[in-house]
């Protein structure tokens, strides 16, 4: 057996070693006998701030296991005062760690001056500073070990991240020419793009997936490429979960578009793009030297003449490296298992939009209801873990970048009703994966069973990898749940629910904390105003409206549950829901009623036995292409459920609704009649107290807040007859900002 890596009489500099990779760096040299300097400025990941403690707690921490470690704290700027903290206590420089990174995300079109110059300062400037000071010492000792830490982001791009990739490629330029300047003097240079969860990784992952990857599945790359027993240098690595990989430079063989004799045209580019562009032949390039012997290459073909235009046919992204199906399907992970409460079952209630202003709240919100049971969409609760741990930690045959998943569809189905409580077992599998050109789908299978080996529910997750088509791969499969098609007919029945402000807050609870629909910036990068709700949590606000309108909210009623996921939903818009019942199945479809888009389509749930229609259902009397319809829709149940706010507007409004220029639609809210009235056509009895005319794009506008009613008003986009003071109510009628 070889002996062990040691760094017994070896200086190790680790700048950022405060937390995460860092401090697991700094820990695992000074195991190794190395004396390390662990460096930290002690502010928070933006690189606001500034403290000591970040840095002494991991010094106190190697001491106490009889390690060697001395605390700095200045800025990576100030590279000189970093490496002579190093000098002054333990004589030398060994090896330089430029760890130390902050994160500034922000779209490109929203990127201050400081948010550039900060992540440069530190990133790349920083880590010249710091070589720069330690280098005359590795030449003159005649060795040197650094490592430069770059970011998948820097070597691929990354929404979000401009100033963050500029700066991390840069590191990786820096790091090449580090490497060829020192190698007579025995001073290697490599870079490293760890994938790992840490203080700013933790911003965009899921906590599962920063778990998963574990600083300590980093560190052992960086030791050996730090030890003089390695000859590692200008390379390039990947790292993560244990697994690494080397990352080069790949070429085609190209092509020259022009002769001796004739000017080069944009059209030989375009007749000779197909070769320009065919990695076939590739081959990879090693030094920068290469280009000049290309271009003498080059002079001798140009007397050749133009080449023809190539047929080389276009090849997919992932050709010859499609998914490997077969090998897929026949994963068997390890079952998951999922222990929760009636605690959780209300929390999932409450995430889904239940609420005590319901009548029958107790069914789903009370634990000592008499009829308190599960939403039947709960299902998808303890599935969902089993479908993010595949894709986290890969599929056999298949390499899948989670960033570029998509949830496309979803299909439950219920062998029983839902336990309050217990113990769940979830075993997955993957049923297929199929080739849709310009992704796959991957239809991953979850069967749940519960404690007595009984099976509770099915999930059918299907998921869209983006980039991952074209691989010959089947478009269809007999395994897939399809969705539905809702009829032509009108609806038979609807409902109208706004969302809270907070949903998407409160459904993260549920186990989903993807900062997709808490984090502002998180949502920018991926191309959203503000954080959107979860896909799974309009699922469940759907599975509630039928089962409301057709199932009388008996749980023990639903067999089935499928829909597609078209669109996401803002938190505090409104979901529309249109069902259609057909024998045993409702079909339904969802739409944000502010907007009009359909966010969930294809959808159904398939009873038992053929549901009656409920009490509570009514044939819609409009068409719903006026985004208005959809507003007066929630105002009539809020004004049933809100007694409070029918009595303090007490007043009849009458609102002529145009379109083109023509009167599309006029709307009564008569909130003096108990319980409010609100229907389509003018007053019933009297006249209006106020009367007001608007273009159906003007009135959502203005209900949503996109339009200010008073400057609707002065611009004669609004005209007002009657009382005119009576307007001021319409904020409490639509709860906007609107300042009528």
């Amino acid at each position: 057996m070889a002996a062990p890596l040691r760094f017994d009489g070896k200086v190790v500099l680790v700048t950022g070693a405060g937390n995460g990779l860092g401090r697991q760096y700094a820990l695992d040299f000074a195991e190794r006998g190395a004396s390390v300097v662990v460096n930290d400025l002690g502010g928070n990941f933006k690189g606001e701030g500034a403290g000591t403690r970040a840095a002494d707690v991991v010094v106190n921490e190697i001491k106490s296991k009889g390690g060697k470690a001395v605390a700095n704290y200045n800025s990576v700027e100030e590279g000189e005062k970093v490496v002579q903290t190093a000098l002054e206590n333990f004589g030398r420089i060994d090896v330089v760690i430029n760890n130390a990174g902050i994160l500034r995300d922000r779209s490109f079109a929203r990127i201050s001056d400081t948010d550039w110059d900060l992540i440069h300062k530190v990133h790349l400037r920083g880590a010249f500073q710091v070589s720069r000071a330690a280098w005359p010492h590795m030449k003159k000792q005649n060795y040197g070990r650094i490592i430069n830490v770059t970011s998948a982001a820097g070597i691929y791009g990354n929404f979000g991240q401009a100033n963050y990739s500029a700066a991390k490629l840069g590191v990786l330029g820096l790091s090449n020419t580090l490497a060829i300047e020192g190698k007579k003097n025995n001073v290697k240079c490599n870079t490293i793009a760890p994938i790992a969860g840490s203080r700013m990784t933790e911003t965009v992952m899921p906590p599962d997936m920063v778990a998963a990857l574990k600083p300590e599945f980093v560190s052992p790359l960086v030791l050996y490429l730090s030890h003089e027993d390695c000859d590692e240098s200008g390379s390039l690595f990947e790292v993560g979960a244990g697994w690494i990989g080397k990352l080069r430079w790949e070429r085609t063989k190209g092509v020259v578009c022009r002769s001796s004799n004739s000017a080069m045209t944009p059209e030989a580019v375009r007749d000779n793009w197909d070769a320009v562009t065919d990695f076939t032949d590739s081959y990879t390039p090693r030094s920068n030297q290469e280009p000049a012997g290309i271009m003498m290459e080059v002079l001798r073909k140009i007397d050749q003449g133009p080449a023809k235009p190539s047929r080389a046919s276009s090849r997919a992204a992932s050709s010859g490296s499609g998914p490997d199906v077969e090998a897929a399907k026949q994963y068997k992970p390890k079952p998951i298992k999922f222990t929760y409460s009636a605690r959780d079952v209300m929390l999932y209630a409450l995430g889904v939009g239940s609420s005590t202003r319901a009548p029958d709240y107790l069914n789903f919100l009370y634990e000592g209801g008499e009829d308190f049971g599960v939403i039947p969409s709960f299902a998808v609760i303890p599935a969902q873990m089993g479908m993010e741990n595949v894709i986290t930690q890969g599929i056999p045959g298949m390499e899948i970048n989670p960033a570029k998943i998509l949830h496309g569809e979803q299909y439950v189905e219920l062998y029983k009703p839902m336990p309050t409580s217990g113990t769940l077992t979830s075993q997955v599998s993957i049923a297929d994966v199929l080739d849709k050109g310009s992704g796959a789908v991957i239809l991953i299978n979850i069967e749940t069973f519960d404690e007595k080996k009984e099976k509770v529910c099915f999930n059918q997750f299907n998921i869209f990898a983006v980039g991952y088509g074209k691989f010959g791969g089947n478009r269809n499969s007999e395994a897939a749940k399809a969705p539905g098609k809702a009829p032509s007919r009108k609806p038979d029945s609807f409902l109208v629910e706004t969302t809270s402000v907070d949903q998407a807050a409160l459904y993260r609870l549920c186990g989903d904390r993807n900062p997709l629909h808490i984090d502002p910036s998180f949502a920018a990068m991926g191309g959203f105003t503000k954080p959107i709700l979860h896909g799974l949590c309009s699922f469940g606000y759907a599975t509630r409206h039928v089962l409301k309108q057709y199932g009388n909210n008996d749980v023990t009623k639903v067999k089935a549950i499928k829909a597609r996921f078209a669109k996401p939903v803002l938190p505090g818009q409104t979901i529309h829901t249109d069902m259609w019942k057909e024998g045993n199945r409702v079909m339904f479809q969802c739409k944000v009623a502010e907007s009009g888009d359909v966010c969930l389509s294809g959808g159904y749930i398939d009873f038992h036995a053929a549901p009656a229609a409920s009490a509570t259902t009514a044939a819609p009397q409009v068409a719903t292409d006026l985004k208005s319809d959809l507003i007066f829709e929630e105002i009539g149940r809020r004004a049933k459920d809100e007694p409070a706010m029918v009595k303090k507007v007490n007043s009849v409004f009458q609102f002529n609704i145009t379109k083109g220029g023509k009167t599309a639609a006029v709307w009564t809210t008569d909130m003096k009649t108990p319980g409010g009235a609100i229907y389509k056509g003018e007053p019933k009895q009297g006249k209006a107290d106020c009367t007001l005319t608007i273009s159906d794009d003007n009135f959502g506008d203005m209900v949503t807040g996109k339009l200010n009613g008073q400057d609707a008003f002065m611009k004669g986009l609004l005209k007002i007859q009657g009382n005119l003071m009576l307007a001021q109510k319409l904020g409490e009628l639509f709860r906007t900002r609107s300042n009528l």
